[in-house]
């Protein structure tokens, strides 16, 4: 869509329609339903047939916003003369419908939905009410989808229990966590019934995305008060919550509660997220206990679970132990991905081991494993922090024999270090190679380059570049 043209509101829309490895190394090892139709299948009435324009105007919904918003118009148009019947298949728009609910298109979305509740065979369903709020909510639009909500009111349709929880989903999104507990308090009155454990999880992985977890303890209270059973994924999420904003002793303390209550078992995402919260931190002793103890509980790694522990041993100097979880992996036939190579590079060349990170840059490449943008980001690094520039010079080169899709963050990198060389010149033929692979510069390329001009003396190329960021913030504000 045009950034000029003002996005019409809902409202619009709707009413015009020698390591010794710890003791596990040791072991061994709701979518929108849609009509089917075949060509087998005998319809007992014949669809009617489908209007050219009709057609097209599904067409151009499916391209571009723009189109969309011309063939809303129309529809506008054709529900405002009462002797205009456009008919379009069911089956054509609800898929379409669909499309642009998994693509995340919500202004297309609007449009097809105001098509929708113009068709004559139309009869409305919570669930595509509640599957558009949830869209809505995930785009951060809790405005319209309140809208919505309001507006299935004004057609006497009664929400449902999934149409409160997609909008109380949509103010979690948001960060509108007060109106959240107003929808589910307001449920309760006009439903007359309890959340299910699905509403509840939805307001509880609203607190844990906004770090408020001082409510938790009050949700699981009620959820044991009303007789609703918590399950595996209510609880890795708050797990995941506390690991990931470091209340270690929190996550433990709740994930012992858990094993002692005894109403769920952990899974391996329990196990994932607990190992990643701990070495994370550099807790490596507390991370292979608990490693140990999931697997006395017959909960068996995968390869995620290796390359947390590869990367945890890594940031914190415990090579040997990396190494020897990378031979573990080949012993028990993991096939080492991206991520578990890029993190063992990451690692030495952090370090200042080039002679071990080119090895298994090779390693990576003789095994099969197509290095990323990330791995490139690493030798750039390393190279640059070891004033090995020729190096960089050969990594590009390499960058352009292969189908790897270099980013904005890897020129940077590359940015970064011929500037801090002191070589602007061709620190500007970086810059200029940016924009011509289509990568779009960001702040830190203007601040990296700023700082260079700097301390280079270069005070009118400095000067031009901040009236450039200055102008690019005032944008993002707008």
């Amino acid at each position: 869509m045009d950034p000029t043209t003002t996005a019409p509101t809902p409202s619009s829309y709707l009413h015009h329609s020698s390591f010794s490895p710890p003791l596990h190394l040791q072991r061994k090892r709701a979518p929108l339903l849609l009509p089917q139709a075949t060509k087998h299948r005998k319809r007992k009435h014949a669809s009617p047939p489908l209007d050219p324009t009709a057609k097209q105007a599904l067409s151009r919904i499916l391209t571009t916003e723009a189109a969309v918003l011309r063939v809303g118009r129309r529809a506008a148009a054709a529900m405002a003369n009462a002797n205009s019947k456009r008919r379009l298949w069911p089956r054509a728009v609800l898929e379409a419908l669909d499309e642009a609910v998994a693509h995340g298109r919500w202004e297309a979305a609007l449009q097809i939905f105001a098509l929708l509740r113009n068709q004559v065979w139309y009869k409305p369903r919570s669930q595509t009410y509640a599957r558009l709020i949830a869209l809505l909510g995930k785009c951060g639009r809790a405005k319209e989808a309140n809208e919505i909500f309001h507006f299935m009111h004004s057609e006497g349709f009664k929400p449902t229990i999934d149409v409160y929880t997609s909008l109380a989903g949509a103010y979690g999104h948001a960060g509108l966590l007060q109106e959240a507990f107003q929808i589910m308090d307001e449920m309760k009155t006009v439903l007359q019934s309890r959340p299910d454990e699905y509403t509840y999880t939805v307001l509880i992985n609203a607190c844990v995305r906004l770090k408020r977890f001082d409510h938790i303890p009050r949700l699981l209270d009620e959820m044991t008060y009303v007789g609703v059973e918590s399950n595996i994924v209510t609880y890795n999420s708050i797990i995941d919550g506390y690991g990931k904003a470091g209340l270690l002793e929190d996550m433990e303390c709740f994930l012992r509660n858990m094993l002692e209550e005894a109403k769920c078992m952990p899974d391996l995402y329990t196990m994932n997220s607990v190992l990643w919260s701990f070495g994370n931190k550099g807790k490596i002793d507390e991370m292979e206990r608990w490693y140990d103890e999931f697997q006395l509980m017959g909960i068996e790694p995968d390869v995620q679970t290796l390359n947390i522990l590869i990367k945890s041993y890594g940031n914190f100097h415990a090579y040997r132990k990396m190494i020897s979880v990378l031979r573990y992996m080949n012993k028990r036939f993991f096939t080492p991905t991206v991520v578990t190579y890029n993190s063992i590079i990451e690692c030495f060349g952090r370090n200042g081991q080039i002679e071990k990170m080119e090895y298994y840059f090779r390693l990576m490449k003789i095994k099969g494993t197509k290095p990323n943008s990330i791995t490139y980001c690493s030798l750039v690094n390393a190279y640059s922090k070891a004033g090995m520039l020729h190096k960089i010079s050969g990594v590009m080169r390499q960058t352009e024999n292969t189908d790897v899709n270099l980013d904005t963050p890897f020129f940077n990198c590359v940015i970064n270090a011929f500037g801090k060389a002191g070589e602007v010149e061709i620190m500007e033929e970086m810059f200029s190679l940016m924009k011509e692979k289509g990568c779009k510069p960001d702040m830190i390329t203007f601040e990296t380059l700023i700082q260079v001009y700097d301390s280079c003396g270069m005070v009118e190329a400095a000067y031009s570049l901040r009236m450039k960021t200055k102008e690019m913030g005032n944008k993002l504000l707008e």
